[in-house]
């Protein structure tokens, strides 16, 4: 069922997401050559309990997961989509990095992810971060009062094809706010005027997931899910609000 957030619950989730913004940039400045995604995990797990939140993901098991999520911070590695776990990984120049990153605070939730490289990464690493950031700025943009889930998904297929790259399309965006994730789905392709009508109070967050050569991921023994042919993916989230003034970013 879709819950609409009123206009105090909104701001109230826009400041979550402020701090929730600051502390994923954070922890891209901190990833570098050398450093272990352990290492990244603490300091996102204390510096979300240092502002008073609570780490969502931590223990979080959503229904399409088969065992919970022991980490407050997603990190995935070049062709590791998304639930990437952290460990003992010590990461390499050239890495291409996704930091997925949510939190409850003062009762409702945000989630934000951002890819980052690690040191010198290559022309196409690079595209593929710029793509996917576009693509994001593109279906905000879309996210109007009277647009359906339809205008965005289609905004961003048709970005991504035109850059000669691939959505992932079993993995989606979704509701957010009294969860941390609710109805509805948010897909990353979809056609024109169809699905759900943008009403306003509808809290989203819009995530493209894009891939060099794939549509396709595969689920490992550890929850992540990584790209079929092993190419490289990166990943970009914000936590928007609809409203009749336009798309709201919350987590900025």
């Amino acid at each position: 069922m879709i819950k609409l957030k009123t206009e105090e619950e909104i701001e109230r989730i826009k400041e979550g997401g402020r701090l929730l913004s600051k502390i994923i940039h954070d922890v891209a400045k901190k990833t570098k050559e050398g450093v272990s995604t352990r290492e990244l995990d603490w300091l996102a797990e204390n510096s979300i309990l240092k502002c008073g939140g609570i780490p969502a993901f931590k223990n979080y098991q959503p229904d399409f997961s088969q065992k919970p999520f022991p980490a407050a911070l997603c990190v995935s590695i070049n062709n590791t989509v998304v639930h990437g776990l952290p460990g003992n990984y010590i990461l390499q120049n050239g890495d291409l990095v996704k930091l997925d990153l949510g939190m409850q605070y003062k009762g409702l939730f945000t989630d934000m992810a951002i890819t980052v490289g690690v040191g010198r990464i290559s022309p196409l690493a690079q595209k593929l971060i710029s793509t996917t950031k576009q693509a994001l700025d593109l279906a905000i943009k879309t996210a109007q009062v009277g647009n359906t889930l339809g205008d965005i998904g289609f905004a961003i297929e048709n970005f991504v094809h035109s850059k000669n790259f691939y959505v992932i399309k079993v993995l989606t965006g979704h509701g957010v706010g009294y969860a941390p994730h609710e109805d509805p789905d948010v897909l990353n392709y979809g056609i024109p005027h169809k699905g759900l009508k943008l009403k306003e109070g509808l809290v989203i967050a819009i995530e493209p997931m894009v891939a060099e050569n794939t549509s396709d991921v595969i689920e490992m023994p550890d929850g992540s899910f990584v790209t079929r042919t092993g190419c490289l993916a990166a990943h970009f989230e914000h936590t928007i609000a609809i409203t009749e003034r336009g798309p709201k970013i919350l987590t900025q």
